[in-house]
């Protein structure tokens, strides 16, 4: 009985060696980083000026702020601002608020015409200049825009934050996964 007992275990750990070599061959295949910033250990991120004709006072510092957290949290880089293997900088070039209109909101009033949902739509446009010292073909100067919509009848002041938030947040992405991500 004592045999069966031992035969069990050595079979158990026959499985488990097994296992854990799989694993570390699978992991040996495949980088679950996804990164491309391989040897760059350095990034510089300059403030984001605001210079749209329709300035948010806050947006510069905003954005500015969470670019540079983004960067510094979720790669290895470590922030300078002497000779960096990055360098990130650029503008806010349009800041707007358009009036738009959304038709699957339609009601009919009393008198049978149709009333639709009007609605403002928050754009943000940036350019970005890329810069690699370590990797020159990799850096870029591209602009990226998004934009969120909301309700005409809520004043700006009540939700701006919010999309404001919204709209760099998509920003933020788009920048990050074309410097960071290896696709």
């Amino acid at each position: 009985m004592n045999f069966k007992i031992n035969n069990i275990s050595l079979k158990q750990s026959l499985l488990k060696g097994m296992l854990f070599a799989l694993l570390g061959v699978l992991n040996s295949c495949y980088s679950f980083t996804g990164s491309s910033l391989t040897d760059e250990k350095t990034v510089q991120i300059n403030e984001f000026p605001n210079n749209a004709p329709l300035v948010n006072p806050a947006l510069s510092q905003q954005f500015s702020t969470a670019i540079q957290n983004r960067f510094l949290q979720r790669t290895t880089l470590k922030g300078t601002k002497e000779n960096p293997d990055i360098l990130i900088e650029g503008e806010i070039t349009d800041y707007s608020i358009t009036p738009t209109t959304i038709s699957s909101n339609t009601q009919t009033n009393p008198s049978g015409g149709v009333i639709q949902q009007a609605q403002n739509k928050l754009t943000i446009t940036v350019k970005v200049h890329y810069e690699n010292k370590i990797h020159p073909d990799a850096s870029f100067d591209r602009t990226y825009s998004d934009e969120a919509a909301f309700n005409s009848d809520v004043s700006l002041s009540q939700i701006e934050d919010q999309q404001v938030k919204l709209v760099t947040d998509r920003i933020i992405n788009k920048i990050f996964n074309d410097i960071v991500a290896n696709w």
